[in-house]
């Protein structure tokens, strides 16, 4: 049976190593829970939120203990529901135009935080609302697209350098860099906001490259 945990107290932040030891292979995932975590501190309510100091503490302290074990990580939820206040056909000018401003705040607010969740290296989180869907959407795809040309620049730039190097005899010694540009186009392709023909277009990189998911594992199969 596989299990999937919550980390939402300061215990549970402390003893995560030991919590992945006895799980043993039966863990799968872990989820961070933000305002649970946040309120054991006393943290007030005003300031609970996922970008708080705290939470980022714990995040990474998640990634550190689950990242190497292949644990998926999933991030804490947006409260704020993107929904009308008010309900009903006959309103108001007012009450549509507050309606509207209640739902595209609430729509930033979430896309935000899941744009803080990819920046920090955690690629799920949770929904609780079908309308925070529009966000998550905006936000995942926003996220690898807006940077698509930049970073399939600069791996083709580096599979460049990293064939010349071993034409040559001499060691590529930015690998580490490369695997990080490696890591933006297997999420972007795993999402849907890519696909395979447009990564291999612009980077001259295959899907069964790409699952590699090693810069030096592809690398040795060209050569």
């Amino acid at each position: 049976i596989k299990i999937e945990i919550m980390i939402e107290t300061p215990e549970s932040v402390l003893k995560i190593k030991n919590l992945a030891e006895t799980a043993k292979n039966r863990l799968v995932a872990a989820h961070f829970g933000a305002y649970d975590y946040t309120a054991s501190f006393g943290i007030t309510a005003v300031h609970q939120y996922l970008k708080h100091d705290a939470c980022n503490f714990a995040r990474n302290v998640m990634q550190i203990a689950f990242s190497p074990l292949g644990i998926r990580l999933s991030d804490s939820v947006t409260t704020e529901m993107p929904v009308p206040i008010y309900k009903g056909e006959n309103l108001s000018v007012q009450q549509i135009m507050e309606n509207e401003r209640v739902v595209r705040q609430a729509w930033r607010l979430h896309f935000n935080n899941v744009t803080h969740s990819l920046t920090n290296g955690f690629y799920q989180s949770w929904d609780l609302h079908p309308a925070q869907l529009v966000a998550r959407y905006a936000a995942v795809y926003s996220f690898f697209l807006e940077s698509f040309d930049e970073q399939a620049t600069r791996l083709k730039s580096f599979l460049d350098k990293a064939t010349k190097a071993t034409m040559s005899g001499n060691q590529f010694d930015d690998a580490a860099s490369a695997n990080g540009l490696l890591n933006y186009f297997i999420r972007a392709v795993s999402c849907g906001a890519l696909t395979g023909s447009e990564v291999l277009e612009a980077t001259s990189l295959t899907v069964e490259e790409l699952n590699s998911g090693s810069f030096a594992k592809i690398m040795e199969g060209r050569n």
